[in-house]
This record gives C-alpha cells, structure tokens and sequence, in this order.
C-alpha cells in the first residue's frame, strides 16, 4: 500500500469512528509526528512558491474544468 493509498484508508476509517478519547488519542500522536516533521526548502523552491501566489493572485492561472477543456482540445489535435 503506497503512502497515499494509506492515507485515503486512515482518513475513511477515521470518519467512522465516534470514541472522542480515541480520538484525541490519535490527535496526539498525530500532532507529535507532524511537528517533528520541518520541510527545508532552497532559496529557488522559496521564489517559486511566491512567484506561484503571485501568478494565483494576478488570475494567471486556470482550474480543473478549464484545464481539462484544454487537454481535452490538445488530445484531439
């Protein structure tokens, strides 16, 4: 099982569970592993996240739908 389909499974079976204790169990160890977890970026990862919010708050980017009319025309041509 990838580390995603691993994920998807956890996140449904967690829905389904009601035991608050259980939960909060889970919430700690949860929290406990995530902020062990720090991502380093280089300095160009950093300029390419900001240029990309830039990009997202100039509109020059496109969503699902639109991207899947483009790919849909691409393919066909």
């Amino acid at each position: 099982m990838t580390a995603i389909e691993l994920k998807q499974f956890l996140f449904h079976r967690i829905a389904e569970i009601n035991d608050e204790s259980f939960l909060n169990a889970l919430k700690t160890i949860i929290e406990t592993k995530s902020q062990s977890q720090k991502i380093s970026l280089l300095s160009q990862q950093r300029n390419e996240i900001i240029e990309s919010k830039n990009d997202i708050e100039n509109g020059l980017f496109c969503n699902e739908t639109q991207l899947d009319i483009e790919f849909k025309k691409w393919a066909n041509e």
